[in-house]
């Protein structure tokens, strides 16, 4: 599983911290310890540890974070296969009946499901047909994430979001050209991108 070299610090420090201590620090705690000022950023940190399966915590709760152990983590979890998605086309959906099995640690903390990619027109976004996006159902992404969007309430679009004020650049994946420039209330995300799973 990949991980930045600071997720591997933060999580590296939160198990020697509970090994010598025999609890969790706490944010602030791992804050001051790598020299970061806001909680904000040490919070961002651990919930992407958290999604990928690695610490678990309790909701709303000081110190309660956990180093999930290795046999205690599910190896795999079907997620539903909702539909297909062909380029510039509303996904079509297949309900509920199909799944796939996928790491655990794909898994959001949303519904996470997943869609079959259904033509070639999308390499240009570094996908192909067959391919499987893995998609996290939210409703607001982070710069620089891979979204599926619906923009101008037609057109299904799966690239690079990037937020500026009014208005929304939308990237092309493994391509050099111009983004697209929309106006952010024509702009609907429905998910984020966890991962593109394709077959050798």
């Amino acid at each position: 599983m990949a991980l930045t070299r600071r997720q591997k610090q933060v999580f590296d420090f939160i198990g020697e911290f509970i090994g010598a201590h025999g609890y969790s620090p706490s944010l602030e705690e791992i804050g001051q310890h790598f020299g970061l000022s806001s909680v904000a950023t040490v919070h961002k940190h651990v919930t992407n540890l958290v999604r990928k399966g690695l610490l678990r915590r309790s909701w709303n709760q000081n110190r309660s974070i956990e180093v999930v152990r290795e046999d205690d983590a599910p190896r795999a979890v079907e997620i539903p296969l909702t539909g297909r998605i062909r380029s510039g086309k509303p996904f079509e959906s297949a309900g509920d009946r199909e799944v796939l099995t996928v790491p655990s640690w794909l898994v959001g903390a949303g519904r996470t499901y997943a869609l079959r990619v259904e033509d070639s027109t999308l390499e240009a976004e570094a996908l192909k047909a067959g391919d499987f996006a893995i998609i996290e159902e939210r409703r607001a992404a982070d710069n620089g994430q891979l979204v599926l969007a619906l923009v101008h309430g037609e057109d299904v679009a799966l690239k690079k979001y990037f937020g500026d004020g009014p208005m929304v650049r939308l990237h092309q994946v493994g391509l050099v050209a111009e983004p697209s420039i929309v106006s952010a209330d024509r702009v609907e995300i429905r998910g984020v991108v966890r991962a593109i799973l394709r077959k050798c």
